[in-house]
């Protein structure tokens, strides 16, 4: 199939907080050479921010470096946190508020901002385009382009009007060659190019294996008298049980509005648990509940979350291209925070990348400059001090991880002199359904609680029925073969969206994908016991629009 190409400086794949941001720094430092370059930056999301899921609470230390003047020139940027607070709950009613000497010093929020990712993004789409980038939502990157010696060369956008069979419709328009001296990775968590380079150069070795969350959210209006701008909850402990790591936030942030959710590590060992209703029935706890009463639920979405940090990042280094932010896996997990962080990686990369090109550089090389400007920057220096922080939680549990994070951060600055590490894969933890619990999820209420269906609607999600199907089963046969019968086929339940269903009401069971469902969280591309799902760009880029989320 011919297919038409054009040619770049750089390509960006992804419009997220580090794609942004190498954006913005790429033209500012060419500027500064009196360099001129040509920037293309490919977002699957029909417009920038419509794929944009996170809590959020932003550090602007990055923000900061980048545009000094970004109040000036009207960021989103507003709610500043004035009450920061953390709970370890112990039941449906009971738990214990940490008094602030007693929390690690990263979870500590004063001075930063609650903030929607979504708008953020939004307007370092609009600053980059007045610095010159040419910004393209709406096609996703569908693979990577080589040249003869293996180097990365840019990415293939994926067709448009294909049939569920593959077949082209009358609407087929073939993807576009996207060719670049060099291309910049910032596709998010579980990134399926990135997938793919990591294998392919082996960035990955050494390094212990990537971990990750699911991250449920939900953007709620809120009863005026219920209203507590700047106001920052989070908390660990009930309702996940003893060998599910994770935690839950609540922020109120502009307009009334709050953003409330749980997160849990994909490491977790019961297959029958379900994130989903853990979330729901977190919600009627006292302490959420009395935020939430009388307000209005505004908008559903889920994402997986890279957590591994530092033991688990990969060498973001290869011929012609550079892996950032959740792509690679810079979200400070000690923190919980990743924004400050990817934009940062986004603007060393863009630095490294215009430095060669002004020293001549044809392009294709491997940016060896970048990994020193890396482990010179406050960066690294940051990943370097978190790093024991998600592995003592993963092996330790919230009550003796948190103390041993307390003593680390508190009192040692982050530098014990040792490294924990956690080398079972995520997908890996499960014990069969025989030898586990199965929890009772109460019905949801309509208030504060509610079903799957209604919180898909909630998420905008669309999807052509008349388009190939974005997830793949790599064997058929395994979901009844093996899994549903050792596992009672967790991907009932660990998916958020009701996508993947065993039918039972036939003779033989049926494993069904409810493909119009997904939210595109990639949680199936990762707990999936067997390793089968795979996910890829659905046609024309992500369905899922998530307002100011």
């Amino acid at each position: 199939m011919e297919r038409e190409s054009m040619e770049f400086d750089v390509v960006i794949v992804g419009a997220g907080p580090a794609g942004l941001s190498a954006a913005c720094r790429l033209m500012q430092e060419a500027a500064a050479r009196d360099l001129a370059l040509n920037v293309c930056l490919v977002e699957k999301g029909a417009e920038v921010g419509a794929h944009i899921l996170s809590g959020a609470l932003l550090e602007t230390r990055a923000l900061d470096e980048l545009f000094p003047d970004w109040r000036e020139r009207g960021a989103p940027v507003h709610t500043r946190v004035t009450d920061d607070r953390l709970y370890m709950l112990s039941s449906e009613r009971g738990g214990i508020e940490l008094p602030p000497a007693l929390v690690p010093a990263p979870l500590h929020n004063e001075g930063n901002f609650i903030v929607s990712l979504g708008n953020l993004c939004r307007w370092l789409a609009t600053q980059a385009e007045q610095l010159g980038v040419a910004v393209f939502p709406g096609f996703a990157a569908q693979a990577p382009l080589y040249d003869e010696q293996g180097r990365v060369t840019g990415v293939l956008t994926g067709d448009m009007g294909l049939a569920a069979d593959g077949s082209p419709k009358a609407s087929h328009v073939p993807g576009m060659a996207l060719r670049a001296r060099y291309t910049l990775f910032a596709e998010g968590c579980r990134g399926h190019i990135g997938k793919e380079l990591i294998a392919r150069f082996g960035l990955d070795q050494g390094r212990d294996p990537q971990h990750y969350a699911i991250g449920i959210k939900e953007l709620w209006q809120l009863a005026p008298e219920r209203y507590r701008p700047g106001l920052v909850v989070h908390g660990s402990g009930w309702p996940l049980e003893e060998d599910s790591g994770g935690g839950f936030f609540l922020y109120h942030g502009d307009d009334g509005q709050a953003a409330v959710g749980l997160i849990v590590d994909l490491n977790y060992r019961n297959p029958h648990l379900s994130p989903f209703d853990e979330f729901q029935r977190l919600k009627h706890h006292p302490l959420l509940a009395r935020h939430l009463y009388d307000g209005k639920r505004l908008a559903y979405g889920a994402r997986a979350i890279t957590k591994g940090g530092l033991n688990s990042l990969p060498r973001l280094v290869m011929p012609g291209a550079l892996l950032l932010g959740c792509d690679a896996g810079t979200l400070n997990g000690a923190k919980i925070k990743g924004i400050h962080t990817a934009m940062k990686s986004g603007m060393l990369a863009a630095e490294a990348v215009v430095r060669a090109l002004a020293a001549g550089d044809p392009g294709g090389q491997m940016l060896t400059a970048f990994d020193s400007a890396f482990r010179d920057s406050w960066l690294y220096r940051e990943l370097e001090q978190g790093r024991n922080f998600i592995p003592a939680l993963h092996r330790l549990g919230p009550w003796l991880g948190g103390a041993f994070n307390y003593l680390n951060h508190n009192w040692l600055g982050g530098r014990l002199p040792l490294t924990l590490h956690d080398k079972t894969p995520d997908h890996a933890t499960l014990r069969p359904a025989a030898k586990s619990r199965k929890p009772d999820y109460p019905k949801p209420d309509g208030q504060l609680s509610f079903d799957k269906l209604s919180s898909v609607y909630l998420a905008n999600t669309g999807h052509d029925e008349d388009q190939p199907c974005h997830l793949q089963l790599l064997d058929p046969e395994v979901p009844l073969r093996d899994n549903l019968p050792r596992y009672d086929e967790p991907a009932q339940r660990y998916c958020p969206a009701g996508v993947y269903e065993v039918v039972e009401q036939e003779e033989t069971p049926r494993f069904q994908i409810n493909a119009a469902n997904c939210v595109h969280c990639k949680t199936c591309d990762i707990k999936d016991p067997a390793q089968n799902i795979r996910w890829v760009p659905p046609e024309g880029g992500c369905g899922p629009n998530y307002p100011n989320m």
